[in-house]
């Protein structure tokens, strides 16, 4: 087992390695002849040169699938051919299809961190042991239900010395050269398009463990995150209003500011009127999240991956198709939005009579103007979105999380706040154009337009500055809508019976 390789003295490890082990030897403390640095002590690096040397079974200073397979296989340890794959490619910076003594290091590392995270949630009574108990309450945590002697059956599995305990190294040694890259832990308790809704449903969607799939919590999560989204929405709408005017009236000869468009609106209908549009915003949550979810599960079995959750770039690829598959399904609820939001008093009776008037004016066609600036700003929205928000999961991972993957809640809205402001700002001209095609029937006398003429013409009578208008009221309704949607969720959970934080 691995076990065997790491606690044998090398002969000729790496310098830094050779050194530590020296001055280890030297102390009075020292037992065996590795000074503890290769039997799990301090110095990981001398250990991992051991575990190195044991794998390169060829010796030419550097580990292939095929070595990992052999080398694995010597030492008891059997993976498909598929897992040792993704090893090497989580590790190979270089991208030599091989890894070298740096790049199996920091493979390594990071794993083990990532290992003793959900060993740390694991052993609930804090005394560096598992057990069959802690395995079920653990499992029970996440809604699923198992017998003292399956939980006995798993410590088995990982249990050398027959005490029906397992400690951190037994875990270590039955784990670590298995690619598991997101552990339950991080997934439970990182959600994100999930829990924060800022108007705008284009995130890629959250990543569900198999339990929570297994157990029906999926389902509650996303009931959780619809009525989190329904009272964030609600309680912002004037802010969303106020935006969408900005988007479609103010220019240079009308600068509207938010103190005089609020002013504005009130004064034309009333109190009531900041409020406009957002009974239709709130309906299309429902459907939107649905057919998402639905869309990103069927895409990621086409993408083709066997593991439990998709790599960035995988996640980014079917979030992105199931976003444009949602967004074409309901997008006719985005122009009735955006009608309703910019209707006079008066105007319409409600959405049903705003839809029969549009479509007996301007036909069916009316309901996808601004679709295809609407489609393309998918892309750096949920990019960049995604992006930032794993840099800074990571990062917070990497530096702060020692004994759980809980970032807790000032963290995890502070993640949420920033990547959300960016995904917007790259997106925001394609939304301020898909929302001026979809007013343009709207304003007496605007001519037929495309989304490149519209481009062209903002910036030849308003400069770059005049694809940003609204961006103010936008970007202020970011904070709160993220806070509350966290709440109303967190508390809606509650409700439905999902484990809570």
């Amino acid at each position: 087992m691995v076990s065997s390789v790491l606690c044998r003295c090398v002969a000729s490890p790496p310098p830094d390695a050779a050194a530590a082990a020296s001055s280890s030897s030297s102390s009075p403390a020292s037992v065996d002849p590795c000074g503890g640095a290769v039997c799990g002590g301090p110095d990981h690096r001398l250990r991992l040169w051991s575990l190195f040397q044991t794998l390169d079974v060829n010796r030419d200073g550097g580990l292939c699938v095929n070595d990992l397979a052999v080398g694995l296989r010597r030492l008891g340890l059997h993976r498909t051919e598929g897992e040792l794959r993704k090893i090497v490619q989580a590790g190979d910076k270089d991208l030599d299809g091989q890894l070298d003594f740096e790049e199996f290091v920091h493979y390594l590392q990071d794993h083990e961190k990532k290992l003793r995270l959900v060993f740390k949630s694991l052993d609930k009574k804090n005394d560096g042991r598992i057990d069959a108990q802690e395995i079920m309450q653990s499992l029970r945590d996440l809604g699923v239900k198992i017998s003292e002697q399956q939980a006995e059956k798993i410590l088995k599995s990982m249990d050398k010395n027959g005490t029906m305990t397992i400690d951190w190294n037994e875990w270590r040694d039955y784990h670590l050269l298995h690619p598991v890259e997101n552990i339950p832990e991080i997934i439970l308790y990182w959600k994100h398009s999930t829990i924060f809704d800022v108007g705008e449903n284009l995130t890629v969607p959250d990543e569900f463990t198999v339990e929570e799939r297994q157990t029906g919590m999926w389902w509650r999560h996303l009931v959780a995150g619809g009525g989190a989204g329904a009272v964030s929405r609600t309680c912002t709408a004037p802010l969303d209003r106020l935006k969408v005017l900005m988007q479609v009236h103010a220019s240079r000869s009308n600068n509207m500011c938010i103190v005089g468009g609020f002013t504005q609106m009130i004064r034309e209908g009333g109190a009531k009127s900041l409020w406009r549009g957002n009974g239709i915003n709130v309906l299309k949550i429902a459907p939107e999240s649905a057919i998402k979810f639905m869309a990103y599960e069927q895409i990621k079995r086409l993408v083709g991956s066997d593991q439990e959750t998709l790599r960035i770039h995988e996640r980014l690829v079917a979030g992105s198709l199931a976003g444009a598959i949602a967004q074409s399904s309901i997008y006719p609820m985005e122009v009735l939005k955006t009608r309703m939001a910019l209707r006079k008093t008066g105007q319409y009776s409600g959405m049903l009579d705003c839809a029969r008037k549009i479509l007996a004016r301007e036909g069916v066609t009316a309901f996808y103007k601004g679709y295809v600036p609407n489609m393309l700003g998918i892309i750096p929205y949920a990019g960049i979105d995604l992006a930032v928000y794993e840099t800074l999961k990571n990062a917070w991972l990497q530096r702060y999380a020692v004994n759980s993957a809980d970032p807790g809640v000032f963290v995890l809205l502070a993640c949420g706040t920033m990547s959300s402001t960016c995904g917007q700002l790259a997106s925001y001209p394609l939304a301020l154009v898909r929302t001026r095609m979809q007013a343009q029937a709207s304003i007496e006398g605007a001519p037929e337009v495309t989304m490149s003429s519209l481009f062209r013409q903002i910036l030849r009578t308003e400069g770059a500055f005049g694809l940003y208008r609204g961006l103010a009221p936008n970007f202020m309704k970011v904070i709160p809508a993220v806070s509350i949607s966290y709440v109303v969720y967190e508390n809606l959970k509650i409700t439905l019976g999902v484990q809570s934080r």
